[in-house]
């Protein structure tokens, strides 16, 4: 951490673990960056699905944003700025990295979604607040997905547009739910831009 120029904060998906996206990493064209990757409990950051009411995914949606803000300040207060700090989530990893990052907009590093959206079967704009000042985010998805429907991909990126994100989506037409090559090409080109 003290020879770090920054810090990517990895969210692995359901049923996955920490060792599983930190092994993603490895794919990254990222140098002097810290890996930090937490472990949901039962493996499983809430309960039910993303498009669910958000009060039954409760407490453990909160909990699991408490547990990703928590890391965030750590870093900053270990001497590495906000806009240093790069996110990368699959799934419901990914659904949960868009959430704290909508939740708490500034100029970040970068943000990198592989199939997910903002959570909750409505969509409480009046959570999303902030100012993300250009901070590059992209979100990949399959269509048809069996776990995230497009509708909610392209309606989670209107939201980050609007608190100024700069934000791409890409759609895999009959991909499976998983990440491609492409994706991480993707993701190296336009975020971890060296």
């Amino acid at each position: 951490m003290d020879k770090a120029k920054g810090a990517l904060v990895m969210l692995h998906g359901r049923g996955g673990t920490a060792e599983n996206i930190i092994s993603l990493a490895g794919e990254f064209n990222i140098e002097d960056l810290a890996i930090i990757a937490p472990q949901a409990s039962n493996h499983s950051w809430y309960p039910y699905s993303f498009m669910m009411p958000v009060a039954q995914n409760q407490p453990a949606l909160d909990s699991a944003l408490q547990i990703v803000g928590e890391l965030v300040d750590d870093l900053i207060v270990k001497g590495i700025p906000a806009e240093h700090i790069y996110f990368a989530g699959f799934s419901q990893g990914a659904c949960l990295t868009l959430e704290y990052v909508a939740r708490n907009a500034k100029r970040f590093g970068g943000v990198i979604a592989f199939t997910g959206g903002l959570i909750g079967k409505e969509l409480a704009t009046e959570n999303y607040i902030g100012d993300f000042n250009n901070t590059p985010i992209l979100i990949t998805t399959g269509d048809p997905d069996p776990h995230v429907p497009l509708s909610r991909v392209e309606e989670s990126a209107a939201i980050l547009k609007n608190l100024n994100a700069d934000v791409t989506v890409k759609v895999y037409k009959g991909r499976p739910h998983t990440i491609t090559g492409d994706e991480i090409e993707l993701a190296n080109q336009l975020i971890f831009v060296q």
